[in-house]
């Protein structure tokens, strides 16, 4: 049996995968022999369709966190285990991105780059625990941020679709508690899986709900975002400022109003880059779980979409 690769990157992921499952037949899509020969596939944007062609497929593994490009395909097969990933190397780098750009809002970082050259104004600071944060979204990565957050001092809540309890944290969860966790949100991150019920969730209503001023950190999912209610909110000043990294249409294109914008930051869906050693170890992990007879943690809820 074989593990399939599909990847722009599938040399740097047959080497990862490599060191940790030496003994395994490993191949490249769309080399891929016998199709009853793969066993699992370790896949990024699949074509639709390609994963039902296996008739002994077990598990497919996500390359990254999200896992909506695999939800996404039609043909997918019914009860086919599907793997999210988690690494701690993934997760760090989410959660220095957010950190980063929290000060940079925090502490009014782009006006003092704005104001350069000759102005030497040194404007009103706000104690961080005064400082209202909140994150949309509390899986693995938006968990991890807003702990970080919280041990830094900032007044930190989160919200998500299913109720949850963090130390250190004011937890909301669903409609009911959407309306008062953005009301006293002053910087929002956005960490939220794709899903039917979050596509186009950051819109009109949801910046208007939130307190005049309040900036916005985007590094979830491309179609969260309405990019034209973005723009007005920002153009009306009801928003300060954006950082986005992720877009309903990647790259970016050059022509984009974003690029532009005063009050835009644009990031090249850099937050957090997988390291492929350190994600196949978790992969190896749960091939060895599955192959036991034994489901491993992060199987996606394909109900929940996450």
């Amino acid at each position: 049996m074989a593990i399939l690769i599909k990847s722009p990157r599938a040399e740097r992921w047959i080497d990862a995968v490599r060191h940790h499952r030496p003994d395994e037949e490993l191949r490249i899509w769309p080399q891929v022999g016998d199709a009853a020969d793969i066993e699992f596939a370790v896949v990024w944007q699949p074509e639709p369709g390609d994963l039902a062609r296996y008739p002994n497929l077990r598990a497919v593994f996500s390359m990254g966190a999200g896992v909506d490009h695999i939800l996404a395909d039609p043909h997918l097969p019914a009860g086919l285990p599907i793997v999210r990933l988690v690494d701690s190397t993934m997760t760090r780098g989410m959660v220095e991105y957010v950190l980063h750009w929290v000060l940079h809002h925090h502490r009014d970082f782009g006006r003092y780059a704005a104001a350069q050259p000759g102005d030497w104004t040194a404007h009103p600071q706000i104690p961080a625990p005064q400082r209202r944060v909140g994150v949309m979204g509390l899986g693995e990565l938006g968990g991890a941020a807003a702990r970080t957050l919280a041990r830094l001092g900032f007044d930190t809540a989160g919200w998500s679709r299913t109720e949850r309890q963090i130390e250190g944290i004011t937890c909301f969860h669903g409609e009911p508690g959407r309306a008062h966790f953005l009301a006293r949100t002053e910087i929002l991150v956005c960490l939220l899986p794709l899903t039917p019920a979050t596509e186009n969730i950051l819109d009109s209503a949801l910046f208007a709900a939130l307190p005049p001023g309040a900036a916005l950190i985007h590094c979830g999912r491309g179609p969260h975002l309405v990019e034209a209610d973005l723009l007005a909110a920002l153009d009306t000043g009801h928003l300060a400022a954006a950082t986005l990294d992720v877009f309903p249409t990647e790259p970016l294109p050059p022509a984009h109003p974003f690029w532009t914008h005063p009050r835009v930051t644009v990031t090249p869906h850099m937050a957090s880059l997988g390291v492929a050693r350190s994600a196949a170890a978790g992969f190896s992990e749960a091939i060895d779980l599955l192959r036991a007879g034994k489901l491993p943690g992060n199987l996606v809820d394909r109900a929940a979409g996450y």
